[in-house]
Formats: structure tokens, C-alpha cells, sequence
């Protein structure tokens, strides 16, 4: 469609957060070594910003931002599923005016380019209700598809069955597939029974990538962002990552034992032997290098002014929050981590990791 010199690839996955948007970030970051002008377009997205004005999704802006793409930020994301979207479709639907949306947009969006990524929306059968599936848009488009998947190795296989099932009814190719966040002591034994695995079902692994904890953590201002707890202290280190969630439900002598690196402490405002055991571990280097990410203070209780001036003084992030400390930590456990453009640390390691684990010229020669 259009110009004919234009390579199409998109990435679908066989469930969200899988890990599209890192492995779209990746290639366009590897493949601007091959092509001069590379596009990128999420045809439908549902978590979405306002941008200039327009309801964009979040990794189109991302994108945007980390490389440098200049397609428009509204053709970069034309169909946005807001709160009704679907519910209204249903009654009145108008398949053609959303085919057209999309396919103006990726007009605009491919013109002069040599490579088009187009991301999907979670696994191939998303968007059905309002008859663009992902294997539908893809076929809409003219393209190949790189299929994601997280590690493992009977479910993963299963549900990449199942997807590509779906691309087959629309006479889209699948490319490939990319095996997403395998436990590094696992990575060589499910790397090879995947590969073998989906080697007798005719399918190609393009790569498999090892899970990297920091990938999936959020940061200090993601966590403030996502839950609207009040920030009382240390706005240095919003950029914090957490690895480990910490629960202080304990006394003080056993949570000396539990304070680790880059851990969010929650606990009740009115336990300052905890709050004060946490930043005593920050600042005093007794156990090595602690560096506590943050502490949200639960139940809505406020603690001593003076612990949170000494939070303060250690520039460690003191969040407030009203709900109790088993809602808090329920929020933060299921929060959906997204990398941002501030996240610099975690897009290199994405860029490294692509280009270290995916078969890019196998890619290229495909598509």
C-alpha cells in the first residue's frame, strides 16, 4: 500500500505487557544504523496522554521522545479506545471510518520512509469487539508480524499457537518471535526447548531475551503518578527505582534484616522505630551500600515533624497516603510499569539487550 519501498513490521504480543513497546523501542533504536528514515505507529492505544491538545498513547510519546521520530504525534497514534469507546461502537458501529482513520494516519506516517514499525495493542484478537483486531489491522497494513512472549516454555508455545492461528485466518505472515523476560537461570535451557519447541510448529525464534528486574521497576515519581499519595519529602529522589517492596509490619531489630537496596518501605505513619530504622540503614552505610528507593507512610497518619525533617535531610522520598498498608501495597504490587523517556538507565540496557539477543539481519531480510 502506497509507496512499495516501505518495509512494514508489527509487533503484536500474545498478552499485554509482554513487553511490545521494549522490543519496538529496541528495534527502531537498532535498525537506524540500517535505515535513513524509520516511522513508528500504534494504530489503536489504550492508555493514552494529552498531547497538544490530542488523546495520544503513551508509547507513541515515548517513541517520539527516545527516537527522535517526527511523524506527527496524532498520526503516530490515530485511534484512541477511551471510556465508552467500545460500548458506543456497539450500538452504532462504523468499521470503514475507523479503517480509514488508521490507514490516512499510516499514509502520512510512511511517507518517505524505509521502515514503518507499527505496535499492537496487547495479544491478536484485541480490538475484535470493534473489528480491528490486531490481525486485522496488520493485514489493513500490508504486514509482516513479530510476535512477543514471555519466558517460559508450554505456555508460551501454546499461546503463540493460538495467536498466530488468528494471523493465518487473515493471511498475515508471522515473522517471527521474540521469547521476552526469561529467568536468567533458566535462559540456555528455555532458549533451546523454545527454540526447538517452535522449530517442529514451522515457527522461527527471532531471539530470546533474559528478564531484568530493573526493567519492570517503577520509579518513585511513576508510583506518585499512579496512586496520588502525597509526596512530604526528599523530591530528589523521585527517579528512584524499587526493586523490592518491604511491608514493615515488624519490629525494628527484625527489620534490619529485610531493609535492602533500592526497597520501598511501607508502614504505618505512627511506627517511627520503622520509618526511623529505614533511614538510619540509608544513611549510616552499617550494612554496605543500602540506598532505601522510598518510604510510604500508610493508615493516614502522620508521623513527628522531625522524622520527616530527618527524611528530609536524607533526600529520601516520604510519600502519605490514607488507605491502610495492605491497599498500598496491593496498588504498588499491580501497578503496570512503563518505561518513560526520563528512564535513560533502562532504555540503554533495552537497546543493548536487543541488540545483543535478537537476529536483527533475519528481521531486515524478511520483512
Amino acid at each position: 500500500m502506497g509507496n512499495n519501498k516501505v518495509k512494514n513490521i508489527f509487533i503484536a504480543a500474545t498478552r499485554q505487557n509482554d513487553g511490545k513497546t521494549t522490543v519496538s523501542l529496541g528495534l527502531i533504536s537498532n535498525f537506524k544504523k540500517r535505515y535513513k528514515e524509520i516511522g513508528f505507529i500504534k494504530p489503536i492505544g489504550q492508555r493514552y496522554l494529552e498531547e497538544d491538545g490530542f488523546k495520544v498513547d503513551e508509547d507513541s510519546v515515548l517513541i517520539e521522545d527516545v527516537c527522535g521520530i517526527k511523524c506527527g504525534i496524532k498520526d503516530m497514534s490515530p485511534v484512541a479506545v477511551e471510556k465508552g469507546f467500545t460500548e458506543k461502537y456497539i450500538l452504532h458501529p462504523k468499521k470503514e471510518a475507523i479503517s480509514g482513520q488508521i490507514k490516512e494516519a499510516y499514509g502520512r506516517v510512511a511517507e518517505n520512509k524505509d521502515l514503518v514499525v507499527i505496535e499492537g495493542t496487547g495479544h491478536a484478537g484485541v480490538g475484535s469487539v470493534f473489528d480491528h483486531s490486531n490481525a486485522y489491522v496488520a493485514k489493513l497494513l500490508d504486514s509482516k508480524v513479530i510476535l512477543v512472549s514471555s519466558g517460559g516454555i508450554g505456555r508460551p508455545i501454546d499461546e503463540i499457537l493460538l495467536n498466530k492461528a488468528l494471523f493465518d485466518a487473515e493471511g498475515v505472515e508471522l515473522l517471527g518471535v521474540i521469547v521476552n523476560k526469561v529467568m536468567p537461570d533458566k535462559f540456555d535451557k528455555i532458549a533451546k526447548l523454545v527454540r526447538q519447541g517452535l522449530k517442529r510448529k514451522g515457527i522461527e525464534v527471532l531471539g530470546v531475551l533474559p528478564y531484568h528486574s530493573c526493567l519492570s521497576a517503577p520509579t518513585i515519581s511513576q508510583i506518585i503518578e499512579e496512586t496520588g499519595f502525597e509526596l512530604l519529602s526528599g523530591k530528589e529522589g523521585l527517579n528512584n527505582i524499587v526493586v523490592k517492596i518491604i511491608v514493615g509490619a515488624m519490629g525494628p531489630h527484625e527489620a534490619f534484616s529485610y531493609i535492602s537496596d533500592r526497597c520501598l518501605v511501607i508502614t504505618p505513619g505512627d511506627r517511627e522505630d520503622i520509618i526511623m530504622t529505614a533511614l538510619n540503614c540509608h544513611m549510616s552505610g552499617i550494612r554496605g551500600c543500602i540506598k532505601v528507593s522510598g518510604i510510604v507512610l500508610s493508615g493516614g497518619i502522620m508521623p513527628h515533624p522531625t522524622v520527616v525533617g530527618f527524611a528530609n535531610s536524607a533526600n529520601v522520598p516520604l510519600m502519605f497516603s490514607k488507605l491502610d498498608t495492605y491497599k498500598v501495597a496491593s496498588i504498588i504490587h499491580d501497578l503496570t510499569v512503563k518505561i518513560r523517556p526520563t528512564d535513560k538507565d533502562k532504555i540503554e540496557e533495552v537497546v543493548g539487550l536487543i541488540e545483543k539477543h535478537v537476529d536483527l539481519e533475519k528481521i531486515s531480510d524478511g520483512m
